[in-house]
């Protein structure tokens, strides 16, 4: 993996390439091959928090609601991961806010 410093807000471009023997194999086989290691690579980043839903499904060409069922098969989550007082402080918020209402 080649992983290049973009200045333009922290961003790196990231280069994948694999170098093992295969069969030769039809243009078809490859570039389907290709797109399943960029939808993992991709998956992984979600996974881990890095990107957004939004981000990776402009990322794979996709819309968002494909991503999120992707997401779904992969079994990822479309909710942050967060800690109990993370959420404690998410529903006092909500419930000062509908008090106001």
């Amino acid at each position: 993996m080649n992983q290049k410093l973009i200045t333009k807000r922290n961003k790196i471009a990231t280069t994948v390439q694999f170098t093992f023997p295969v069969p030769l194999i039809s243009e078809e086989i490859h570039q389907e091959a290709e797109g399943e290691a960029k939808t993992a690579y991709v998956m992984t980043l979600l996974r881990h928090g890095e990107i957004t839903s939004g981000r990776a499904a402009r990322l794979l060409g996709i819309s968002r609601l494909e991503a999120i069922d992707l997401m779904a098969n992969l079994g990822i989550s479309v909710f942050a991961t967060q800690t109990r007082a993370e959420l404690a402080g998410e529903v006092t918020e909500t419930l000062a806010m509908l008090e106001r209402d």
